[in-house]
């Protein structure tokens, strides 16, 4: 029995909570069940959420991450910046630490440091951070302090390059800033979590991304990981009878056991949305998304240098892209469709836009 990629949209446009929205109380439940927020764009992260969630206070996402401390913020999947629950860090942690291309000699040759030097440096950030916040600079300097001063003024060079393993190893979150700088800590002080290393970690996560991003492929899960193409077969391997086979108009993805009969039972949905830029629902899409546009080309969304442009989602189909414009007080938001619009589907994007702000200006680049 095949499905088609019409139902695949429509069951993913209900796994990702863009059918009906959800209360301000199931954010966090929300976050979990979209594999976290991409957060490369701080200002992207909290709208993906308000996409999804009603009645969600201004100062919900940071006050979630510094007061609450309910989310994490760290470099996730494929090196980026993530918003994560923060209950659920000890399982994301153990998957990241399974990572291991930064001790590859190509990746140690690109830095011009040696795997005993990265090594001393990751065990130095997590000493240097245990119950503390503190900028880079800060963290360069007493890093310096602890081993030698070539191993600290790696940590001031290349953004995030020399910081990502010691995240990866569980031993670096993003703290509150200071100004406009920003701050790090450590994860199992900062959350007050235990960072055991619980079994089968990348196996789990790759349940959790067939729950919201599947129908999918093993390269499917290895890009959105960040791993090789053999490295996702083998996860997906590893979950034996738990996945099936299904097939997509013709050709042959993977989906969760369970969720393969209301896959074939998924019937279409009336819904439009403005996602932001690099929304987990265009990121599942990818290297599939001639199927799940409505008109234009992948370039249009898909942009150079891995940027994810704004999407308008009609009926879980990507129908357009949009931008946003400050100047003063007032918001110009521009919507560019792929297609004709009908006047039913416009207004629904004017009540969209309409949630953005109280002064906005609608321009339609048809």
């Amino acid at each position: 029995m095949s499905v088609t990629w019409r139902q695949v949209a429509a069951w993913r446009t209900r796994k990702h909570s863009l059918d009906v929205r959800r209360p301000a109380g199931d954010a966090l439940d929300v976050v979990s069940e979209l594999c976290g927020l991409h957060a490369q764009l701080m200002s992207s992260a909290g709208a993906t959420l308000r996409a999804r969630v009603d009645g969600l206070a201004d100062d919900a996402v940071e006050r979630a991450l510094w007061t609450d401390r309910t989310l994490v913020k760290t470099w996730a999947m494929r090196g980026t910046l993530h918003l994560l629950p923060a209950a659920e860090y000890p399982l994301w942690q153990a998957g990241f630490a399974t990572y291991r291309h930064y001790l590859k000699p190509v990746w140690l040759r690109n830095f011009h440091i040696t795997a005993e030097e990265l090594t001393t440096l990751m065990d130095a950030v997590g000493e240097v951070l245990e119950d503390r916040v503190l900028t880079r600079a800060e963290l360069a300097g007493e890093v310096a302090a602890r081993t030698s001063a070539h191993i600290g003024e790696k940590l001031r060079e290349s953004w995030g390059a020399y910081l990502k393993p010691a995240a990866f190893r569980g031993g670096l979150v993003f703290g509150p800033g200071e100004g406009q700088f920003v701050r790090f800590t450590r994860p199992d002080t900062w959350l007050g979590v235990d960072l055991g290393v619980p079994g089968g970690a990348v196996e789990e996560i790759a349940l959790r991304f067939l729950a919201q991003q599947g129908p999918a492929t093993r390269e499917d899960f290895a890009r959105w990981w960040g791993v090789s193409p053999a490295d996702g077969g083998r996860a997906f391997k590893a979950l034996g009878d738990r996945i099936e086979p299904l097939d997509v108009e013709g050709e042959t993805y993977w989906a969760r056991a369970e969720d393969v009969a209301d896959l074939r039972a998924a019937k279409s949905v009336k819904t439009v949305r403005l996602l932001p830029a690099f929304d987990q629902y265009v990121i599942a899409a990818t290297r599939h998304a001639p199927q799940l546009l409505d008109g234009g080309t992948p370039d249009r969304v898909y942009r150079p240098q891995g940027w994810l442009s704004p999407v308008l989602v009609v009926n879980g189909l990507m129908a357009g892209v949009w931008s946003q414009e400050r100047k003063g007080g007032k918001l110009t938001v521009t919507v560019e469709p792929f297609r004709s619009l009908s006047v039913t589907t416009r207004k629904a994007v004017l009540r969209e836009v309409d949630r953005m702000a109280d002064s906005v200006e609608v321009h339609w680049a048809d």
